[in-house]
């Protein structure tokens, strides 16, 4: 509307001049330059106006569409951060108690190598308590060794039975005497007799069926004569057979079958307080 009215301002202006006052040609014609002048500036302007008054509604435009990024980008930010605060509160959480458990795993463990420490010391002390009481005996086949923390003490048969028997012999009674005394002043360790033979089939040994029976009776026969006759705890022994599956040398020659035809005495520390610290 005012634009319209300047436009008509302009054309009563020019009129009314051009009515009132007789110019020469020339005036007449630069009055009416101007006027187009005018006219044409007014024209641009108004095109300019325009211009600007959509760049204005376009910037409106697009700062709402910003302010509503800018909104959505602050509540994402809240999100983001309300979880983070609430990861890092729970890994504190987490990271105090795991230090906690490895405490008490490093606690634990210090005290399963304690115990470890021991058993490894209680088994050297058996191992040279026992070379010194059966010195007497190694010419004949006896050995005391460790082995994965166990003391085996193995005595060939010739040390103990005569050839297809059962029965200990007055030798093999002298070495497990001698055993014994060792073994009754360690009541926390428990005793494994196993019996072992070679490959060669029984023959003519009456009710001893093959080396399976052989294995096992020698072995009863001796944690018989420990129990009955020198007094070591039943409750510590244990008896069993292996017959010729576990062989120290070759059944092919007689050397390799002697060493195979033999008891070991399997001697180990009782680990109740490992147990119960594994438990």
């Amino acid at each position: 509307m005012k634009n319209t009215f300047f436009a008509f301002a302009i054309f009563l202006f020019f009129s009314s001049l051009t009515s009132c006052v007789v110019l020469s040609p020339k005036k007449y014609k630069a009055l009416l330059g101007t006027k187009d002048s005018l006219y044409t500036a007014f024209n641009e302007g108004l095109i300019k106006i325009e211009n600007l008054e959509k760049e204005v509604s376009k910037l409106k435009k697009d700062t709402t569409l910003m302010a509503e990024e800018l909104r959505d980008l602050q509540n994402s930010y809240n999100t983001v951060d309300a979880n983070y605060k609430k990861l890092k509160n729970n890994s504190s959480s987490e990271i105090t108690k795991l230090s906690g458990d490895l405490a008490a795993r490093e606690k634990r463990l210090k005290e399963v190598e304690e115990v470890l420490r021991k058993r490894d010391e209680a088994t050297n002390s058996l191992k040279e308590k026992l070379q010194q009481a059966l010195l007497g005996f190694t010419k004949s086949g006896l050995t005391v060794e460790i082995k994965n923390g166990k003391v085996y003490v193995s005595l060939t048969d010739k040390l103990l039975f005569p050839s297809g028997s059962i029965i200990i012999d007055e030798k093999g009674k002298q070495a497990l005497t001698q055993l014994a005394n060792v073994l009754k002043q360690q009541p926390e360790i428990n005793i494994a007799v196993e019996g072992h033979t070679d490959n060669q089939k029984i023959n003519n040994l009456g009710q001893i069926k093959d080396n399976w029976d052989l294995s096992v009776l020698r072995a009863t026969s001796v944690v018989r004569y420990l129990t009955e006759n020198e007094k070591v705890e039943s409750v510590r022994m244990t008896a069993t057979g292996k017959g010729e599956f576990q062989p120290l040398g070759s059944n092919a020659n007689a050397d390799g079958r002697s060493k195979n035809r033999r008891i070991e005495i399997v001697l180990s520390p009782k680990l109740d307080e490992l147990y119960n610290l594994i438990k």
